[in-house]
């Protein structure tokens, strides 16, 4: 679905001198219908190479294929951001209308879609993040979590086949986090599209298929959640943490007891504790 061959990216500021290299000879691939976690410090990266998914960044070197259009080239954006939607941090910054089901709408008219299919896409994109009952509503008057649900379902509405969440849960409480996570492995599972999730948060990071760790520009380890965590000294090195009962089994194992080193959730440790009886 999307492949970054040997990318960098610079940022500069005013002073012509002074270039940060945010991006330094990235290669990742994201497969078709893949729920991939991208995790990483603040500056490490994940963010800048999320805007690259969609064209909102363009590669100071190397080139980001989505379904393999260059984003390089001006001609393929449109197709680009057809293809590879975005959900930011803020819902307020995606949130255009003033009743949830006209926002829903928006992306679609500005396509050029029919209004008889607008409609149908509206109602059953609101059903696909559990809003449909809110189509009415103002976005103003929503929970935290409810408006990013409504912004997921305005990116949905334009049917794309994959969307990158770029820190979407990180301003929200937790019912609001498991609420629109909830939505995002749904979307996934349910519905085939590929997910491409920004987080730091690493309790959301356990559901993904696939994770991809970067620190300062580079990728540093991938793999599945399981083998990515219970490398704790390594993620520890690197300024992250890991899930809680990781973290347990951890110090459990430091301390003498005999507890597996991959341990994920609160029933799989409660099953490894339940053993050693």
């Amino acid at each position: 679905m999307i492949e970054c061959k040997n990318v960098t990216y610079k940022y500069e500021n005013s002073d012509k001198d002074d270039i940060k290299l945010a991006l330094d000879d990235v290669n990742l691939q994201v497969k078709k219908g893949e729920f991939l976690v991208i995790l990483g410090r603040n500056g490490s990266g994940k963010s800048t190479i999320a805007k690259h998914m969609n064209a909102l960044l363009i590669p100071s070197g190397g080139n980001v294929y989505v379904n393999g259009l260059d984003t390089s080239d001006e001609k393929n954006i449109w197709d680009i951001r057809n293809k590879a939607g975005m959900v930011f941090q803020n819902p307020d910054n995606q949130i255009v209308a003033t009743i949830v089901e006209e926002d829903v709408a928006f992306g679609p008219e500005n396509l050029g879609v029919e209004s008889s299919e607008i409609r149908k896409r509206v109602d059953d994109c609101l059903r696909k993040v559990n809003m449909y009952d809110y189509k009415k509503h103002a976005p103003h008057l929503l929970s935290g979590g409810q408006k990013q649900r409504v912004a997921i379902a305005g990116v949905l509405a334009m049917m794309p086949e994959c969307v990158v969440f770029d820190e979407s849960t990180a301003m929200l409480d937790p019912s609001g986090r498991r609420e629109v996570i909830n939505t995002i492995k749904e979307i996934n599972s349910n519905h085939n599209i590929t997910v491409v999730l920004i987080t730091h948060y690493m309790e959301e990071a356990v559901e993904a298929d696939r994770i991809i760790v970067m620190d300062s520009g580079k990728i540093i380890t991938e793999g599945v959640p399981r083998d990515v965590f219970s490398n704790v000294e390594k993620m520890k090195n690197i300024g992250l943490d890991v899930p809680q009962m990781t973290e347990l089994s951890y110090e459990l194992r430091k301390n003498g007891m005999n507890v597996s080193a991959n341990i994920l959730t609160i029933d799989e440790m409660v099953n490894e504790l339940c053993r050693l009886k």
